[in-house]
């Protein structure tokens, strides 16, 4: 027994060393960015430039966009295009180039149970977090394919591996977005093209500024979401998210999944899911009842949090990240 798991851990430890003396070299290939404006998609584009790529990014707000290409130098491409336009997307590609790297990282979020959730809340999601994603991928796939190589990574969410309350359309796409980079990288097994699925928990962004909150009570919604997606003791810094995440794509590995709370909820779904199930529902039900459809961002809302120190990290954070 003590023999296999030598060799057990021999063999794990020589695919990493493997993995390592094979990542992918970065300088000069051609990365793009998708959502690479602010918060995460702007770590990312920042990392990726120090490694030596020729980064482009893209999202929908032109003034946030500019203001990223110039925080981050004149080198990096910087376009407006929206991913859930599939004829955007592609004139986009097209301008760009032929990819050697693509992160599908655009996204929006909106919160508030589902009574305050409406279709076109879902459509939208849908639109930016499933469709967003497969638009940019097919429009890189038969260029990588022809070159025989590539790397793609999605930043999906544990909200797509466990559905938490009031998340519910965010959730859904993000669901429908692990299923596609899943099912891809298998198909795609043979081609020299790799995906990686991103699993981030929260993350030190700032991003609690740029969600919407949904219904009557978005100022309670945002008091509660705030102080939770803005401590180091609860979210990961965006800049340690870029650096794992930039690692696990060059070297070609199926999923990361960012922060230990992140990987628990995902360990314990798929032990326990009925067990999940039942607590999340404990949750849904200790939530304010709230009504009614309007949403307003978070950087529009006064609140009580906003003064405190335990904010104070997220704002910081979103003041780096170009939030």
């Amino acid at each position: 027994m003590k023999r296999l798991a030598a060799v057990a851990a021999a063999a794990f430890a020589a695919e990493k060393i493997v993995k390592r003396a094979t990542a992918l070299d970065l300088h000069g290939r051609r990365a793009v960015v998708t959502g690479g404006s602010r918060g995460l998609g702007f770590a990312l584009a920042r990392e990726l430039r120090e490694h030596g790529a020729r980064v482009a990014i893209c999202a929908r707000g032109e003034e946030q966009l500019f203001r990223a290409q110039a925080k981050l130098g004149d080198d990096v491409v910087a376009i407006p295009c929206d991913v859930s336009d599939r004829a955007q997307v592609e004139a986009f590609i097209d301008e760009v180039g032929p990819v050697d790297l693509l992160i599908n990282n655009a996204g929006v979020i909106a919160v508030g149970p589902w009574q305050t959730q409406t279709r076109e809340d879902f459509r939208e999601m849908m639109d930016i977090q499933f469709w967003g994603v497969v638009h940019t991928t097919l429009a890189v796939l038969p260029s990588m394919i022809d070159r025989g190589g590539g790397r793609i990574a999605n930043i999906t969410s544990i909200g797509g591996k466990v559905s938490v309350p009031w998340l519910l359309p965010y959730n859904s796409a993000k669901f429908a977005a692990v299923g596609f980079s899943e099912g891809l990288r298998a198909e795609l097994a043979g081609t020299g093209v790799k995906v990686t699925t991103v699993v981030p928990g929260l993350m030190r962004t700032g991003s609690f500024l740029a969600a919407y909150f949904k219904g009557d009570r978005a100022a309670l919604e945002y008091s509660l979401f705030a102080p939770l997606s803005g401590t180091p003791a609860t979210t990961v810094s965006a800049e340690r998210a870029a650096r794992r995440i930039v690692a696990a794509v060059r070297r070609g590995d199926p999923e990361v999944t960012l922060g230990l709370h992140a990987k628990l909820a995902a360990r314990a779904a798929g032990i326990a899911p009925g067990a999940v199930q039942t607590a999340l529902s404990l949750v849904a039900r200790a939530l304010p009842e709230v009504r009614g459809t309007e949403r307003v961002r978070g950087s529009e809302l006064d609140s009580p949090v906003d003064d405190l120190p335990v904010t104070g990290p997220g704002r910081r954070a979103a003041e780096r990240l170009n939030q």
